[in-house]
């Protein structure tokens, strides 16, 4: 953590690395504002909350901000996608909406690294920090897969679909199975919450729905396991056709 106004303000014009900024709710000040405009300057998103959040997470003179370092450097979705053209690869990106547990979080990036995907879509809200239990359950993958954080999940699939990338999410009542899709194509698949599944407004968007096939009528995978066969399944069509 980074305690206190200057120090952030310090930590921000030198670069680090930073995953969110806790400011509290009716906070104000000279300073206040330059964090505001340096955090715009550097893309790292702000969160307001009372104050009571930030007393529990330090007993020190907070003075009403508090900012969490990054562990992982985020990239910038056009930035990704040139490098992925420019090595010749097809695309492969997973999408997490809304996945709040970092073991699920690592579970998939270990996964994703693993099947040959290139980049992680996470949103700047909504989703579980990047911290040192979702970089230790994957291993290590987070440090070498490319984490692309966006501040609109719906305008990175627009982005996604002017680049020619698929876009694919799953439903349990879909007709069409997982190994019916054309995998070895660009594409990026969204994982969504836990409970609640991806957002309707995310699914709308998706240009196809699959479903994975069970052999029981137990309820679901789980999201981590759900996105190892997924990813698995893009991997086997690849290798065959290549």
């Amino acid at each position: 953590m980074i305690i206190g106004r200057q120090p952030l303000v310090e930590a921000l014009q030198s670069g680090r690395l930073i995953d969110k900024i806790l400011v509290q709710k009716n906070a104000s000040g000279e300073v206040l504002s330059q964090i505001r405009a340096l955090s715009k300057e550097y893309d790292v998103p702000m969160q307001m909350v009372p104050a009571e959040k930030l007393n529990y997470m330090t007993r020190a003179n907070h003075q009403g901000v508090i900012a969490l370092a990054a562990l992982v450097e985020y990239k910038d979705l056009d930035t990704v996608l040139e490098e992925i053209e420019t090595k010749g690869e097809v695309p492969l990106l997973i999408m997490l909406d809304g996945i709040t547990d970092v073991r699920n979080i690592g579970a998939i990036a270990r996964s994703a690294y693993c099947c040959g995907a290139q980049a992680i879509i996470i949103p700047d809200k909504g989703v579980g920090a990047l911290n040192e239990e979702a970089m230790k359950s994957s291993a290590g993958a987070l440090e070498h897969i490319h984490v692309i954080r966006v501040n609109s999940l719906i305008k990175a699939l627009d982005s996604l679909r002017e680049k020619g990338i698929a876009v694919y999410t799953s439903e349990m009542k879909a007709e069409k199975k997982i190994y019916e899709l054309p995998l070895k194509e660009p594409c990026c698949v969204i994982m969504g919450n836990e409970e609640r599944g991806v957002q309707p407004y995310l699914a709308k968007a998706a240009d196809a729905y699959f479903s994975i096939p069970m052999a029981t009528q137990f309820d679901s995978f789980n999201v981590s396991v759900a996105a190892g066969i997924i990813l698995y399944e893009t991997m086997k069509q690849r290798l065959v056709m290549s």
